[in-house]
């Protein structure tokens, strides 16, 4: 589908078709090596170095407002090291529920200075992806850290106070900039700007009506055709909604419903309560991206600049997809591990009662 959706581009504007379908398979390979080898480590290295592992991607999303930083349509979100473009905020969605993991199950044992050490490395991200700005990401980074404390045994009176503040936060940085109050309005009525911000949502309900049932074949959609922005990106599925029809797009969404689905079952046959808060973790993260991006497609949420996880074209994305299963991978093949630990901590628990 990434080939189909942007062959045209890519031949009018690089010179050839396949440009952007050869690069997603160079990051699919890479991010599978990298996949392979993260499944191969101790979930517990992870674990415990959460943090600053967190701190580490949060300051290559700091490097965004250096002279290394890239801007593109209005945005701050990419660096540029050694010729190649990376998007720390892909990264740090997925490094922010880590530590998140880590911060909440920890708390009980940590002392003032490390809580005010964890919360800081936790919300110093959301600042920064306010201020790119990516609310798009933000938002998920923000609800990846509830979804975390949710699962773990932070305490709930605590835990319900900081998710009405955070959705207050949320709906007072969504009415702060006027972009996002246009973004919110044309949601509701794309027709009321068809020219403009109207545009896209209005071709990607174009591109699905051209679809009907069966679709009008691989590679035969018109929208992709300088017509629908971001084609191969984030509205890849307006594509396939042409091309596959409604059919496609069935199957789309129940590859992804599978995908929760066996993931949380995986999750609930880890014994290791840290184990399985990581692979429910991950698989939620990218669920809610999936289902966030469709909403947006589909015209049930405003746009933002969300892609579609394993299916939209993007590097960065893919690449930190690959990663996240590769946790995911790691947390059952050394299901044991933490389980060993805590058990050894709760034998010498009751050797001394």
């Amino acid at each position: 589908m990434v080939y189909s959706s942007s062959y045209i581009y890519s031949k009018e504007v690089i010179g050839t078709s396949t440009h952007f379908f050869f690069k997603q398979i160079i990051f699919l390979l890479i991010g599978s090596a990298f996949a392979f080898l993260i499944s191969k480590t101790k979930t517990s290295f992870w674990y415990k170095n959460a943090i600053k592992i967190n701190i580490f991607f949060t300051s290559l999303l700091a490097l965004t407002f250096t002279p290394l930083g890239v801007s593109i349509k209005g945005s701050q979100r990419w660096i540029s090291l050694m010729g190649a473009s990376i998007q720390p905020g892909e990264f740090v969605k997925y490094t922010v529920l880590l530590a998140a993991i880590y911060f909440f199950n920890e708390f009980n044992k940590m002392d003032k200075d490390s809580k005010i050490k964890g919360a800081v490395s936790l919300f110093m991200p959301l600042v920064l992806l306010i201020l790119q700005p990516d609310f798009g990401s933000f938002s998920i980074s923000l609800i990846l850290i509830f979804f975390a404390c949710f699962m773990s045994d932070f305490p709930r009176k605590y835990f319900w106070g900081a998710f009405v503040l955070g959705i207050g936060a949320m709906g007072s940085l969504l009415v702060a900039a006027p972009y996002r109050v246009k973004r919110l309005l044309t949601f509701l009525d794309p027709w009321s700007d068809p020219q403009n911000s109207g545009f896209q949502i209005i071709q990607s309900y174009l591109a699905f009506a051209n679809g009907h049932i069966w679709g009008q074949g691989i590679g035969n959609s018109n929208e992709k055709l300088f017509y629908l922005p971001e084609a191969y990106n984030d509205f890849i599925l307006s594509v396939i909604g042409e091309e596959l029809g409604f059919i496609g797009i069935i199957l789309v969404i129940l590859l992804y419903v599978f995908f929760i689905y066996l993931g949380f079952r995986l999750a609930l046959t880890v014994s290791s309560k840290i184990n399985s808060q990581i692979i429910a973790g991950c698989i939620f993260a990218v669920g809610f991206q999936a289902f966030l991006n469709m909403g947006v497609v589909l015209g049930l949420l405003p746009t933002k600049g969300l892609n579609l996880p394993f299916i939209s074209y993007g590097g960065s994305s893919l690449f930190a997809n690959c990663i996240l299963i590769g946790f995911v991978f790691s947390a059952l093949n050394f299901k044991s591990q933490i389980i060993n630990e805590t058990n050894e901590y709760s034998e010498a628990q009751n050797y001394f009662r």
